[in-house]
């Protein structure tokens, strides 16, 4: 913990070897708030033989803020990782073996350069993505190629951006394209205006599986209201809730005209009556052929 002016306590972040590139930014934040950091990058020099009053004053005062420094750097790392910080005498040599140790070496670096760049190049932006998702995958890659030295300019990430979006944020790039100056634009106000866009398309896709549930739900009940009136014109006797229709309504399925159903058709009965004495006729051929025989 490290305390400061205000008697707050801060957190001091732990180095376990492989979060160095997050353990990094914290640190030089957290030594800066100290107004330690200067201790880092120049160390503290020795004092001469012949120094004055105020130089002498000013040198204590420098091997203290290494001291503190130093002792910030012991608490900040793991057991493996202050092995190698030990024997450090100063701040600045702790500080120079860590980076060496887990900042890569030269060769490596440039390996590492490599595949960034390339994750650069061919990342682009898929169907199931949101915009925030796909701003946090570039900005990592662009932090992680600051930290090994690599300075990307802001321009360069939007163009590469707008160049990679998935095609229905196609009008909305072409709009910016137009009427915005890409060179001027940060990422934050690009960010915000695709996701405007983003939200706005979801909105649009909502509405059809809406009236797409009001079409069915109007169907389904006309279908029901079909069968229930079929029903009530089919059954027998008198009940609440039945529907009856006009004469205008009704066609007879025997005659094929309107204004009667089959059952009452009197050209069905005429049919019916003829049909009957034909049959009553051929049962007394039958009887008087079989007396004959």
């Amino acid at each position: 913990m490290a305390a400061q002016g205000n008697g707050l306590q801060t957190q001091i972040p732990k180095l376990l070897g492989r979060n160095y590139y997050h353990w990094h930014i914290q640190m030089r934040v957290l030594l800066e708030s100290q107004d330690l950091w200067g201790i880092f990058e120049t160390g503290c020099s020795d004092l001469l033989a012949n120094a004055t009053e105020a130089v002498t004053i000013e040198h204590r005062e420098n091997q203290r803020r290494d001291k503190k420094a130093l002792h910030i750097l012991f608490q900040a790392s793991s057991e493996p990782v202050f092995d190698r910080i030990a024997t450090s005498s100063s701040s600045k040599d702790a500080w120079d073996i860590l980076q060496k140790a887990y900042k890569w070496e030269q060769r490596v670096q440039r390996v590492k350069l490599q595949t960034l760049r390339c994750e650069f190049d061919i990342i682009r932006m898929t169907e199931k993505e949101t915009i925030e998702e796909y701003f946090n995958k570039i900005t990592t890659i662009v932090n992680k190629l600051q930290m090994n030295e690599e300075k990307i300019e802001e321009q360069k990430i939007i163009e590469k951006i707008l160049r990679t979006l998935t095609r229905k944020f196609e009008s909305v790039v072409v709009a910016i394209e137009e009427s915005k100056d890409v060179t001027t634009m940060s990422t934050e106000e690009l960010m915000g205006i695709l996701q405007s866009h983003e939200l706005r398309l979801k909105q649009y896709d909502a509405q059809p599986i809406d009236q797409a549930f009001q079409v069915q739900n109007l169907n389904s009940n006309s279908d029901l209201n079909r069968n229930r009136g079929f029903r009530n014109f089919r059954g027998r006797g008198r009940g609440k809730g039945r529907i009856f229709y006009s004469n205008r309504e009704i066609k007879c399925y025997n005659c094929q005209k309107i204004g009667h159903i089959s059952r009452l058709c009197a050209m069905k009965n005429n049919d019916e009556h003829r049909d009957n004495i034909l049959m009553h006729e051929n049962d007394e051929d039958n009887e008087e052929n079989e007396t004959m025989f």
